[in-house]
């Protein structure tokens, strides 16, 4: 499958405007250096949260990742990050 292999990425646009909700002041900046080093550890927590579904589905004997796979390890992904 050549969609397994496929780079998964985020638009630095995207990111940053995503973190700049966050800010408190408007005078407040993002660096691009910041920007891509956040849009890697989005992807890595996105892996991560994929794996992880992945292995409940499987311990379920379903052949299909479902949301509820997801509900189920989103407390685990939250405390180890």
């Amino acid at each position: 499958m050549a969609e397994r292999d496929a780079e998964v990425t985020f638009k630095k646009e995207t990111v940053s405007k995503l973190l700049s909700t966050f800010f408190k002041e408007d005078k407040s900046r993002l660096s691009i250096e910041a920007t891509l080093l956040m849009a890697e550890m989005l992807k890595i927590f996105v892996q991560e949260a994929a794996v992880r579904s992945q292995k409940q589905a499987e311990r379920e004997d379903c052949d299909r990742v479902e949301i509820e796979h997801f509900e189920k390890i989103l407390p685990q992904l939250l405390l180890d990050f």
